[in-house]
């Protein structure tokens, strides 16, 4: 006898046979149902005083028999993408009078199922018909109910002809957006209030940022305004629900939250909308991963996602591999997420030994730079705020910078000259963001020994951006936070792109220094200033260099 799903309590053995029966039951793939399998399921509903529901493939087999309402019935993972349903329609009787509840719709819409149908039942006969399918996505509408008809007058209605349709639209519409978007990934971004009014909102916009840094689409922003967090659902089930429909009517595939989500809160987002759930800590481990070239770096970054993976890794079974393919999954996420907790563990400890040894070979470096006497300055800041182009500028041999988030990763020492100090040695850091994961503190210890280790500072702020003063906020608390207590230089980048009331409110606040590394300008004052402080902080100048 197969499995009866649902209420099935306090019903008779020969009641759960005859239920079991309806699994030989077969419709037509282009019919709702069928007179017989309409009277069947209205006498067993009307014999055992439940409602009953089966769940059909789309070629008309029952795959599932349950005993309560839709949403008693559970329904497995379909083949559900942007340009599919889930190839299941869902059949059920009512005892009494109505339409189709709105958890009944429900059910539809989460599920991307084919078709719903509730079929009224009166004193043990079927009576009418309620029918809905999901409503093709831009329409504003997540479902299509049709009008309640005696169910006979829905036997001639070709239902997959209707599938197919709606499936050839989804398609198509997703086919227009590659075109616009390209191929990367489209994803619904999810940013919480708890109070903080507007640094919610800037956190919005960079998550944004970051989502594109990672090579996804932000197609929209959604800013929830809780008081308290759902520890199940973090933004609650009803907003999930919101959130489900307008990631559909959007065609996008992906749900990226601004907070850092607990693996239990993971996987009860993805179970309730069907939809790859990520978090903004994932997110950057990503674009990290993205931007790992050296060995170092690629080693660093794997530790880290590992440390952060593994807790989300236990008890997942199948559901990991739905991790598969887009943002969110470069690295290790291709590799590790089937092997099980002891050999995670034993990758962890490689990684750890291995990085051990490159910090023993930078603290050499550090000490053969110590005896010849050539002071270092690190270059810190929130991430993109041209760091790297500075260094280019200051610098012999740098390198030029890109117009992303974190597209430094590894210390990048390069040698300068300074008025008055002679030779010195520039690094290059990983750029700074607010609440910067704890699994990239610790990874990148080797960039933060190089920000301990300087004579000097060089504090770079994009002044062409708002929020300066926040950023600048963050990355002071974080180098705080880290025992940095190095003097500092502050250079106001990007003045090219500021506007100068900008400029005149940051050095009324700040001070620093104004400069723009693509156009030269305030280059010489920098070097000045840098000299300057490097004389401050005890650096004997060398002796040739005392006469330039």
């Amino acid at each position: 006898m197969e499995k009866v799903f649902g209420k099935t309590e306090g019903l008779k053995k020969g009641e759960l046979k005859r239920l079991s029966n309806l699994y030989r039951r077969r419709v037509p793939k282009e019919r709702v149902l069928t007179p017989e399998l309409a009277q069947a399921l209205a006498a067993l509903s009307q014999e055992v005083g439940r409602p009953l529901a089966l769940l059909l493939d789309r070629e008309g087999r029952v795959v599932r028999v349950g005993v309560g309402d839709a949403k008693d019935l559970p329904i497995p993972e379909g083949a559900r993408g942007e340009r599919r349903l889930s190839g299941f329609r869902l059949l059920h009787t009512h005892l009494a009078p109505g339409g189709l509840s709105r958890p009944d719709l429900s059910v539809l819409f989460l599920n991307r199922l084919d078709s719903l149908a509730a079929l009224e039942v009166e004193a043990g006969r079927p009576t009418t018909l309620h029918l809905a399918l999901l409503a093709p996505p831009k329409t504003g509408e997540d479902w299509r109910i049709l009008p309640p008809r005696p169910y006979f007058q829905y036997l001639d209605l070709n239902l997959l002809a209707e599938v197919e349709a709606l499936e050839e639209e989804m398609a198509r519409q997703a086919r227009v957006r590659e075109v616009l978007d390209g191929s990367g990934e489209r994803a619904i971004l999810v940013g919480v209030d708890l109070g903080e009014g507007p640094e919610a909102e800037a956190g919005l916009e960079e998550l944004s940022e970051l989502t594109r840094t990672a090579g996804g689409v932000p197609v929209k922003k959604v800013l929830v305004f809780r008081r308290h967090l759902d520890p199940r659902y973090l933004v609650g089930l009803g907003k999930l629900e919101e959130l489900k429909s307008l990631a559909y009517h959007e065609n996008a595939s992906t749900l990226i939250f601004g907070l850092e989500l607990t693996p239990a809160q993971a996987r009860e987002i993805e179970r309730a909308t069907g939809l790859k759930v990520l978090d903004r800590t994932q997110l950057i481990l990503d674009i990290f991963a993205l931007h790992a070239k050296t060995p170092e770096a690629q080693a660093q970054v794997e530790l880290a996602q590992l440390k952060y993976l593994m807790p989300r890794l236990v008890g997942r079974g199948k559901e990991m591999s739905r991790l598969g393919g887009g943002i969110g999954t470069r690295g290790p996420g291709e590799t590790k997420l089937e092997v099980d907790r002891r050999r995670l563990l034993e990758r962890i400890t490689h990684l750890s030994r291995k990085l051990a040894e490159y910090a023993q070979r930078r603290e050499e470096a550090r000490r053969q730079r110590k005896r010849k006497g050539v002071p270092l300055i690190a270059i810190v800041g929130y991430t993109n705020a041209g760091k790297t182009t500075l260094l280019s500028a200051l610098a012999k041999g740098g390198e030029p910078g890109e117009d992303k988030l974190f597209a430094t990763l590894r210390p990048l020492t390069r040698r300068g000259f300074l008025p008055g100090v002679g030779e010195v040695l520039f690094t290059d850091t990983v750029g700074f963001i607010r609440r910067m994961p704890e699994e990239l503190l610790t990874a990148f210890r080797a960039t933060l020994e190089e920000v301990r280790e300087a004579d000097l500072l060089l504090h770079v702020l994009d002044a062409s951006q708002e929020g300066g003063l926040e950023r600048y906020r963050v990355v002071e608390e974080l180098l705080k936070g880290l025992g940095v207590e190095a003097p500092r230089v502050l250079a106001l980048s990007k003045a090219d792109r500021a506007a100068p009331y900008d400029l005149l409110y940051l050095r009324e606040r700040l001070g620093g220094v104004v400069v723009s590394a693509l156009k030269g300008t305030g280059l010489k004052e920098l070097r000045e200033a840098l000299a300057e402080g490097l004389l401050k902080a005890g650096v004997r100048p060398q002796a040739w260099a005392q006469y330039t």
